[in-house]
């Protein structure tokens, strides 16, 4: 599998190579002889900006055979909900809710489970929970989005920010036609993704499984 690094993550990227770099040069400068903290600092400094740089990875994945009634997973993570609840912001009615913890160390671009035409799009300014936690899906900051697949069954996911998250970038809107497995958009820094299925959907995940974007089947649906 190849990767790219996002482009949402070149800014922070450089910002943080150099404001790192700055901070040793002065340490540097005011204690030139003291050099096991030159070199103890240069380690720690060097594996923070490793992990901003792998936290942006952008994995090439294409799904090759496109289902209407094949949800698959819209991120990396692990399966932390399975429930039947009520989705109060669109569908008002009783749903399946699947959710997907994506933690610092998991790939945090989302893709599109399924295709069709988006229906709704909206953005929720929020908290910043754990989102792990189950208020967090409507309390922390987030975003929803309902695709309508080709035959007619409308699919509810939502992006959940995390504690250390405080950013939701999305490239989809209202009327847009997609494909299953195009970018959905990209989480920075800690989250969760939530599917919400009709209750006849059948699950094809478990508590605790970790998944895979584009490539775990999440439901099938009837």
């Amino acid at each position: 599998m190849s990767y790219k690094i996002h482009k949402e993550g070149y800014v922070l990227i450089f910002a943080t190579f150099f404001i790192l770099a700055a901070i040793l040069g002065i340490f540097y400068y005011y204690f030139p002889a003291v050099k096991w903290l030159h070199y103890s600092l240069f380690v720690i400094f060097l594996g923070l900006w490793l992990f901003v740089v792998r936290f942006f990875r952008d994995p090439v994945r294409i799904v090759e055979n496109p289902s209407p009634n094949k949800i698959l997973s819209g991120a990396d993570g692990k399966i932390v909900v399975i429930e039947e609840v009520m989705e109060n912001e669109y569908f008002k009615d009783r749903r399946m809710q699947v959710s997907v913890f994506m933690s610092p160390l998991d790939i945090h671009v989302n893709w599109l489970p399924v295709g069709g035409v988006v229906t709704y799009y909206k953005y929720h300014p929020g908290k910043n929970f754990i989102a792990s936690r189950p208020k967090s899906s409507i309390l922390n900051e987030r975003s929803t989005t309902v695709v309508k697949n080709e035959n007619g069954v409308e699919i509810l996911f939502r992006q959940i920010a995390g504690t250390v998250a405080r950013r939701i970038v999305d490239y989809v809107w209202e009327g847009k036609q997609i494909e299953q497995g195009e970018e959905l958009g990209i989480i920075k820094f800690g989250s969760r993704f939530d599917f919400f299925l009709p209750p006849d959907a059948e699950i094809r995940v478990k508590l605790g499984q970790k998944v895979t974007g584009n490539r775990t089947v999440i439901a099938i649906l009837k």
